[in-house]
């Protein structure tokens, strides 16, 4: 027993010291501050104000097309369904950089899409600018829908078929039956997207950075304020969206307990799916479900496109006149760009193993250890979901700029640690809320059987437990990986010539006009990110047989 208090403590004292010493220290230097000169510059409050509406319409561009989706697919039967399905859900695999320039050869005032209307219509020019809050939305909006679409498909397939006859025998209509029936019992899941893409877009830096233009929100904000060398207004900065993220933290936990009651409503059998009887509705439909997943994958496929493309060799065509493979002869061969994917392997690797071993150190202590302290442990295993990548990044660079050991403080900046031990912090709700998952389905019963057995400590571990965890470990895994591999905003605020990522070298491939060779790792980092993801899925699978 007194083992597994100072087990709870210790990890309690860790995992304070990852998380939240380092926003702790930004708050307690930014109060030496000029709040007032703050309070007084129109452009800080210009920038708050822009993450504030840029982050609502995102929710709502991104449920406008997301819930309607996931009624389609959820609710109605035709040929290709379950292919559909899967591909609609295909712009949650792309790292949000790759998405961004991928956009960029797209519909960018150089893109195809560009070139094919200025041909079309015999224009002078490009037909837009893609910049500004309108391009960021769009990026936004097919980046986010996901969350919807993934949530409320999810929710639609739990609810009850019986409540929804019961409506229907009382004589209740359609509509009436979806305001009074349906939409309560959508409600958790339509208020966690929103929360989730409100906060996903509040913390978004690759498209306000690539496509902001003039148009500034604190992420970006706060990196050109440091940049700029005002280091003590940056942390000013940086604490402002840290409160606002913190009180949208807050908000997610509230409506995740008020959801809990209601998501046990629905227990029985989901209504059948309803056949489209018309064989030319059904083609139409079918049609329809194919153009949209082309649409979804023509960012993919520019990509690769745009991968084979020799530096220098396309300027003003419509298409590529030349493509070749010394992209990606250049990128396996020179050294440093070698380094760059061998450095963001080994860092996602380490970050995510480091990440899956605190988890399962909380998971007993969490689902059957001390109350108090369990909570304080999920609190903090989840807290860096709420905390913006560039909060995170400066917040980092405080705390191990300055040698401090009796207050936890170490000169890590500059050094091949910093960059595995942020995205290791980043990769902590990933891993704690899996992995805790799956320790609160476990039956303790298997667990006290081993002991009473003679089994120790170890041996119930590897024998029992992770076995048995092994869905939650794949799933958990596998999404920190793909997060660690293609970040971007911590790995250019944090990195060194020593352990330079793959998100850094495309930035700096773009900078000076190697499209091609950024497209090339855009599509390595697509390609391992892909295939991460499908070794955890089946690895989750596997488990449950």
């Amino acid at each position: 027993m007194r083992r597994g208090r100072w087990s709870a403590v210790l990890l309690t004292a860790l995992l304070a010291w990852l998380v939240a010493g380092p926003l702790a220290v930004v708050f307690t230097e930014a109060a030496g501050a000029d709040v007032a000169a703050f309070a007084r510059e129109p452009t800080e409050w210009q920038a708050l104000w822009a993450s504030l509406w840029i982050s609502a319409a995102s929710v709502a561009l991104s449920a406008l097309l997301g819930v309607p989706l996931a009624f389609v697919f959820e609710r109605y039967d035709f040929p290709g369904r379950r292919v559909l399905g899967a591909l609609v859900a295909l712009p949650a695999v792309m790292p949000p950089l790759v998405g961004v320039i991928a956009f960029y050869f797209l519909y960018g005032e150089t893109g195809f899409v560009s070139h094919a209307l200025q041909a079309a219509f015999r224009l002078d020019g490009a037909p837009w600018r893609l910049q500004g809050p309108g391009a960021i939305l769009l990026v936004h909006a097919y980046s986010m829908y996901v969350y919807f679409y993934l949530f409320v498909r999810a929710a639609l397939a739990r609810m009850d078929a019986s409540v929804l006859e019961a409506a229907a025998s009382l004589g209740a209509g359609g509509a009436e039956t979806f305001r009074r029936v349906t939409l309560p019992l959508l409600r958790p899941a339509l208020a966690g997207a929103a929360l989730l893409t409100f906060m996903t877009s509040l913390g978004s830096f690759s498209a306000p950075l690539l496509y902001g233009g003039g148009f500034r929100v604190m992420t970006t904000q706060i990196r050109n304020t440091s940049v700029n060398g005002d280091q003590a207004l940056a942390l000013l900065e940086t604490a402002v969206l840290t409160t606002v993220a913190l009180l949208g933290f807050a908000l997610v936990q509230w409506q995740e307990r008020r959801g809990a009651s209601v998501a046990s409503v629905g227990k029985g059998t989901p209504p059948a799916l309803r056949a489209i009887a018309n064989p030319f509705a059904r083609r139409a439909a079918a049609a329809a479900g194919w153009l949209l997943a082309v649409l979804l994958l023509l960012p993919h496929g520019t990509l690769l496109l745009v991968s084979f493309v020799p530096v220098g060799t396309w300027t003003t065509e419509a298409l590529p006149p030349v493509l070749a493979l010394g992209n990606y002869r250049q990128m396996l061969t020179e050294k440093e760009r070698l380094g760059s994917l061998l450095n963001s392997l080994w860092m996602a690797s380490a970050a995510t193993a480091g990440a899956i071993a605190l988890a399962l150190w909380a998971g007993p202590i969490v689902a059957r250890g001390r109350r108090a302290l369990g909570r304080v442990i999920e609190t903090l295993l989840a807290l860096p979901w709420a905390v913006p990548g560039t909060v995170l990044a400066v917040a980092m660079a405080t705390m191990f700029s300055v040698r401090a050991p009796w207050l936890g403080r170490f000169v890590l900046v500059g050094t091949v640690a910093i960059l595995p031990l942020a995205y290791l912090v980043r990769n902590l709700p990933l891993t704690g809320r899996a992995v805790l998952a799956g320790f609160r389905q476990l039956d303790p019963a298997l667990d006290e059987a081993a002991r009473s057995l003679g089994a120790g400590r170890w041996r119930r571990l590897l024998r029992i437990t992770m076995p048995l965890l092994k869905p939650a470990l794949a799933a958990g895994g596998a999404l920190a990986f793909v997060t660690a591999l293609g970040d971007f905003v911590v790995s250019v605020i944090l990195e060194t010539y020593a352990n330079r990522p793959i998100s850094a070298q495309i930035f700096s491939s773009l900078r000076v006009n190697e499209l091609g060779v950024a497209a090339a790792f855009g599509v390595v980092l697509m390609v391992v990110s892909a295939a991460a993801l499908g070794v955890g899925a089946r690895a989750g699978g596997a488990g449950d047989r």
